[in-house]
């Protein structure tokens, strides 16, 4: 006899992908270390640590590129996981947890704040790199 699974909070996932999502950690707490995506992540992060040391003479932005993506992808996921059906998300995430979900108002706010953050990065992002593609970093 197997034991249930320890169900999973549609909310907590949601939060780790909003505010750690730049290193995977929702991920992991979703799929476990074997995910692909978060190899993805991990990847990213690793590229941006190996670009910080390795090549100083290179402007920060394009430094933390590879981390800014990987944190824009993290705030689309927690958008994604927030706006799944609660029962599609147990379908998905607690097939054999004895638990249901049941998403409230502390998940609403949290998709808010997710959207406003992440579009702020989003926009932000752009303009940075269309300003030192197109100008060479004319405007700062």
């Amino acid at each position: 006899m197997s034991l249930p699974r320890p169900h999973k909070n549609k909310t907590l996932a949601t939060l780790l992908a909003a505010a750690l999502g730049a290193a995977g950690v929702h991920r992991l707490y979703l799929r476990g270390g074997r995910d692909a995506l978060l190899t993805v992540h991990l990847a990213l992060l690793a590229a941006s640590a190996l670009l910080l040391l390795l090549a100083p003479h290179i402007n920060l932005f394009y430094r933390l590129l590879p981390l800014i993506v990987s944190m824009i992808a993290g705030f689309l996921q927690a958008l994604v996981l927030g706006v799944m059906a609660d029962e599609k998300f147990d379908a998905a995430f607690n097939p054999d947890s004895e638990g249901r979900s049941d998403s409230r108002w502390p998940l609403a706010l949290l998709l808010v704040a997710t959207m406003l953050v992440g579009t702020t990065v989003l926009i932000s992002t752009m303009a940075r790199l269309f300003d030192l593609l197109y100008t060479g970093g004319a405007y700062g």
